[in-house]
């Protein structure tokens, strides 16, 4: 059973009037520890967390440490959950748990326990209140706890006075002013209706001496000495407020212990928190839980160094992936590069089932690069299956692209015929996409819907071939065309279209001797290339031809026959 530690010297009350502040069926912490019994796990077995706070949009750091925080747990053959840190209702911002259901699952790191096939939930601690109230109650008694009556305004007050005064800010030693109330003076002002928020009652700091330093093991970063903790910190919010909810340093050490949490990942931002929940654990009574705090993901801003912000980077917000179309498995697979670093050597399928280690993370914040996350996503995407491609692409046209999704639905075949092309043995793959937000400009070409036919001669892109020259290429290219599956005898076509016209059969031959030749081959190959793609530049023509079909290679060349000047002809 939890055994509640030594009561701080300081004003108590009594249980008869601490119990009047509570729900007369409270129940007491036996019921919440039988309630949550220990996990039945092979040895070493690690039980992780990630809690993200319903007050913002998640950040692709919050992946990052989940995305760990997941490996670690499975393999050690333990298990990972998330639990909502809803706690601060005031600042919850509308649409963000939606958001968070959406990420969890487009980047794998849903939870392994729920509400329904688990011991340990509610996995929303809003939804744990009446815990909170039982631990707060003990506290109460044991006098770690007592009543504060402070207004807003008197704490406003009392940090303006602290700032002019060059003083550390908080609610300490004789700041603490309802630290010491007596039990009159305590029930005088409940009677008189005033609201109050249950506090902490810290080991005594200022001004009965200099605050103590404390001791701790971080297990990425070892050892980490700290000033200690002074501040007699909030445990529940105000009693007019319902539900009457915690603050996060209370109920995360109520709950990771309740929850049988073996080890708490976070980002470094809680290093000097460590102190404070040292206290609280002890406290209650509770075993501390082992942390490992996470450096920042970086980004160079000039020359200098700042963390990945919510403010100034599209890239710090996971939605920015999800609506762009990046591969969840490219943005996992540079994360875990980042954690560690053996990972970024590692294949695609490697790093996926391989072992994350806290020992090799630095207590440096690594960059996070977009430009590489985009070279790896281009080689991700680049070694997808066909069908896993065409799947992954219509996924994400359907929830982000509406347009593109009826375009693609209605030229399924074609889509499967680029990707499958692509990928056969032998041919080189231009990797153009980077992300599904790409896929309509870099192969809108080949849909009828998204190309309009390059129908005039005279375009200056065919330059420097007349538009004469345009026509009689394009209408002895349909006349004779053969739509070949091999690459060298589609490609022999050009070569006599060329010769026929007076063009050079090869760049060569027209560069040693440019005046018996009308032009180069590499000039009537432009043409085909513009009249089929638009483009000067464009995927390797043979291939282009292949994935548009015989009919379509055919109806775009045609066009050039059929405009007004090419009638003149």
């Amino acid at each position: 059973m939890l055994a509640f530690g030594a009561a701080f010297i300081g004003s108590m009350l009594t249980a008869e009037f601490i119990n009047t502040l509570f729900d007369a069926e409270l129940p007491e912490p036996s019921h919440w520890e039988s309630s949550f019994p220990p996990r039945n796990l092979p040895p070493g077995a690690i039980v992780t967390r990630f809690g993200p706070s319903p007050t913002g949009f998640l950040h692709t750091g919050g992946v990052y440490v989940a995305t760990l925080g997941k490996n670690l747990a499975h393999h050690s053959g333990g298990s990972y959950f998330i639990r909502i840190e809803d706690t601060d209702q005031a600042r919850e911002v509308p649409g963000s748990r939606e958001q968070f259901a959406r990420a969890f699952k487009y980047f794998d790191i849903e939870s392994d326990e729920n509400d329904s096939n688990s011991k340990w939930g509610p996995y929303e601690q809003s939804k744990r209140e009446l815990i909170y109230h039982t631990y707060a109650r003990e506290l109460l008694r044991s006098g770690h706890a007592y009543l504060c009556f402070c207004t807003r305004e008197e704490l406003a007050q009392m940090t303006e006075e602290q700032l002019a005064a060059k003083l550390q800010t908080g609610y300490y030693g004789s700041w603490a002013r309802c630290r010491n109330l007596s039990q009159t003076e305590v029930m005088s002002r409940r009677q008189a209706g005033k609201p109050y928020t249950i506090r902490f009652r810290s080991p005594d700091g200022p001004p009965h001496g200099p605050p103590r330093r404390v001791e701790f093991l971080d297990l990425i970063r070892g050892r980490i000495e700290h000033q200690d903790n002074i501040n007699d910190i909030v445990l529940l919010k105000s009693s007019d407020q319902s539900p009457r909810l915690p603050t996060y340093h209370f109920a995360h050490a109520v709950d990771d212990t309740l929850m049988r949490v073996t080890l708490v990942l976070r980002g470094e931002e809680w290093i000097s928190s460590v102190p404070l929940h040292l206290q609280l654990f002890n406290a209650l009574g509770f075993e501390p839980i082992p942390y490992a705090h996470i450096a920042p993901l970086m980004k160079f801003d000039g020359a200098s160094r700042r963390k990945l912000s919510k403010r100034k980077d599209n890239e710090a917000d996971v939605a920015f992936y999800i609506e762009s179309g990046y591969p969840a498995g490219a943005v996992l697979h540079y994360l875990r590069g980042l954690a560690n670093s053996r990972f970024a050597e590692m294949t695609f399928e490697e790093s996926a089932s391989s072992a994350l280690s806290l020992s090799e993370c630095g207590v440096a914040g690594p960059i996070f690069d977009l430009v590489k996350l985009e070279s790896i996503s281009r080689e991700f995407i680049a070694q997808l299956p066909t069908e896993e491609a065409l799947e992954s692409l219509l996924t994400w046209a359907r929830a982000n692209d509406p347009e593109l999704s009826a375009i693609l639905s209605r030229n399924l075949p074609l889509v499967r015929r680029i990707f499958a092309n692509e990928r056969q043995p032998g041919v080189m793959q231009r990797k153009d996409l980077a992300k599904w937000g790409e896929f309509q400009v870099s192969y809108g070409l080949y849909f009828q819907e998204l190309f309009p036919p390059v129908s005039d001669p005279s375009d200056p892109r065919f330059a420097p071939v007349d538009s004469d020259m345009v026509v009689k290429l394009a209408k002895d290219f349909v006349d004779s065309y053969r739509h070949e599956e091999d690459k060298e005898a589609w490609f022999e076509q050009i070569r006599s279209l060329a010769t026929a016209h007076g063009f050079a059969p090869t760049a060569g031959q027209y560069k040693k001797n440019p005046e018996s030749f009308a032009g180069s081959i590499s000039h009537v190959s432009n043409a085909i290339r513009i009249a089929l793609t638009g483009l000067k530049q464009s995927p390797e023509l043979f291939l282009v031809a292949q994935n548009l079909g015989e009919d379509e290679v055919l109806r775009r060349v045609r066009a050039l026959t059929l405009s007004d000047a090419s009638r003149s002809v």
